[in-house]
C-alpha cells in the first residue's frame, strides 16, 4: 500500500472549496492507501491566533474530516501538535533548507505582502511541512496548484538528504485531481475559493446553513451573457460554478451544460443551490452528532498514538543518519 500525506490548517472555517478539493479525494485515497490526514495546528500559529478560537477550530476541522467520509479505522486523523516528531523533523529539516528556496516562495510572498514584521515561523514553515511528509515516507501528497512549490521543496530536501547521508526517504509524488482540484472565488473566478477571503460571500463555508447557501450562490458573480457553457478562458465565472454543479451532483461538464441549454443564469443557480445544499447537508448533521457525542477526542488520541510510532521510527534512522548519540533507555 502507498503512504499518503495531507493537512488542512484550522484558521478559518472549511470552505466547500477545501470538500471537493480535499476531503471528498480522501475518502477515495483511504480505501487502497495507508492515510494520514492532519490538522496543522502548528502551521496555523505562523500568524496569529487566538487561543480558544484555535481549540475550536482544530476540533471542527478534525470533526468534518470524519463527518466528510474519512473512516478512524482506515485512516489517522489527528492533530500535527500531538505527535512531536513533526516539529524535530521540521527543525532538521530547516537546517537542510537554503535561504534561496525559502525566500523563493510565492506563498511567503503574497503573505509578507505590505507587512512591515513578518514572523520568522511564516518564512520556514515549507521545512517543517517537508517534515510532515517525509516523517511518515509518504509515496503521494494530495497537494492544490498553490502548494506545488513547497512539495517541490520537499522532494529537493528528500533528495539533498539521501545524497548526503545515503537513502532513505522516499521523494514524493503529487496527486492532482484531474477536475475537482480548484475551486474559485464566487466573487472572483481568477482566485481561490478560500476560508481567509473577509469577502464571507466568496466562499461557502461547510457549515453554512441552506438559507446562507442559497443567499450566496444567488449573489454569486457571472460572465456577460447568459449562456451555461463551459468555457474557463471566455466565461471563468460560470465555468466554476459548473464545475461546483458537476462535483455535487455526479453530473460531467457536458452534462451539465446540455441541461442547462437555452436556460437562464437564475435557473442554473437555483439548481446549483440545491445540489450543494444536497450535498452538505448530511455532512452537517454528523459532524453536529460528532460534536455532540465527544467522541472527536478518542478518535485523534488513537490515530496520533499510531501516527507517533511510525513517526518515531523515521526520526530514529534519520537522527541516527545524521549523527546524533542515540539516548540510552
Amino acid at each position: 500500500m502507498k503512504t499518503v500525506l495531507s493537512g488542512i490548517q484550522p484558521s478559518g472555517q472549511l470552505t466547500l472549496g477545501n470538500y471537493i478539493g480535499a476531503m471528498k479525494n480522501f475518502v477515495k485515497l483511504q480505501e487502497d492507501h495507508q492515510c494520514y490526514f492532519m490538522v496543522v495546528d502548528l502551521h496555523a500559529i505562523t500568524v496569529p491566533q487566538e487561543p480558544a478560537q484555535l481549540r475550536e477550530q482544530s476540533e471542527a476541522v478534525a470533526a468534518l474530516f470524519i463527518a466528510a467520509g474519512i473512516n478512524p479505522e482506515k485512516s489517522n486523523v489527528f492533530l500535527q501538535s500531538h505527535v512531536p516528531q513533526h516539529a524535530e523533523l521540521g527543525w532538521l529539516m530547516t537546517t537542510l533548507t537554503n535561504m534561496g528556496e525559502l525566500e523563493r516562495m510565492t506563498q511567503f510572498k503574497d503573505k509578507a505582502a505590505g507587512k512591515d514584521s513578518v514572523g520568522a515561523g511564516l518564512f520556514v514553515y515549507p521545512s517543517l511541512m517537508a517534515a510532515d511528509i517525509l516523517i511518515y515516507n509518504a509515496d503521494l501528497v494530495p497537494v492544490g496548484e498553490d502548494q506545488k512549490q513547497h512539495l517541490e521543496l520537499t522532494r529537493d530536501l528528500a533528495g539533498r538528504f539521501n545524497h548526503r547521508y545515503g537513502d532513505y526517504f522516499t521523494v514524493p509524488e503529487p496527486y492532482i485531481p484531474e477536475v475537482g482540484a480548484r475551486i474559485m472565488s464566487l466573487d472572483d473566478a481568477s482566485k481561490k475559493m478560500s476560508k481567509s477571503n473577509p469577502n464571507a460571500g466568496s466562499y461557502i463555508a461547510m457549515l453554512d446553513e441552506p438559507k446562507v447557501i442559497r443567499k450566496k450562490i444567488s449573489r454569486a458573480t457571472t460572465d456577460s451573457g447568459s449562456e451555461v457553457r463551459y468555457d474557463p478562458a471566455g466565461k471563468p465565472e460560470i465555468s466554476n460554478l459548473m464545475g461546483i454543479y458537476s462535483q455535487c451532483s455526479g453530473l460531467s461538464l457536458q452534462e451539465v451544460q446540455d441541461r442547462f441549454e437555452g436556460q437562464m443564469y437564475g435557473t442554473f443557480k437555483k439548481e446549483l443551490a440545491e445540489a450543494v445544499v444536497a450535498t452538505l447537508e448530511p455532512i452537517q448533521q454528523r459532524y453536529h452528532d460528532i460534536r455532540e457525542s465527544g467522541e472527536i477526542g478518542r478518535i485523534l488520541a488513537q490515530s496520533a498514538e499510531r501516527a507517533r510510532e511510525a513517526a518515531e521510527v523515521t526520526l530514529t534512522a534519520v537522527k541516527e543518519r545524521m549523527g546524533f548519540l542515540p539516548q540510552l533507555r
